[in-house]
């Protein structure tokens, strides 16, 4: 086998790896449609995709007045963007207190677990970072 032959064939089963799939809002999992149902309940399912990349599966949702929603692959919510206020009762709640406290005038449009922390943003565009007990760490 040439160097280059082999060169190809490893390029192509890497990018063979990454699929994403659409699939109908029947074959969302119970708990991702659980909660978005309990925390999105004024909100329809526009898209729904399936992301697999190698050996890691998370769904993508599109809900209605623009909100996108990430799950992981034992469908825990990572990632919440919307255009607008997210309801409190998807934000932790110390988390939210301390928004409310010290960013009065403004609330949350962005949520997002990165590892062990969360990022949020603000609708005047702020990122604040917090630890994974809610604990405020920085501003992003």
């Amino acid at each position: 086998m040439s160097t280059m032959t082999a060169i190809l064939l490893m390029a192509f089963s890497l990018t063979s790896c990454n699929k994403e799939e659409i699939i109908p809002s029947s074959n969302i999992p119970s708990e991702i449609t659980t909660y978005i149902t309990t925390h999105f309940p004024q909100n329809s399912i526009l898209q729904a995709v399936e992301d697999k990349e190698g050996f890691t599966k998370t769904y993508e949702i599109t809900l209605s007045e623009g909100i996108k929603l990430e799950f992981d692959n034992k469908y825990s919510i990572i990632e919440i963007d919307g255009r607008s206020k997210l309801p409190d009762s998807v934000i932790p709640t110390e988390i939210l207190n301390y928004v409310t406290t010290n960013y009065s005038g403004n609330f949350i449009t962005k949520w997002e677990l990165e590892g062990k922390n969360q990022q949020v943003k603000l609708d005047n565009g702020l990122e604040l970072e917090f630890n994974s007990k809610g604990e405020f760490l920085r501003i992003d």
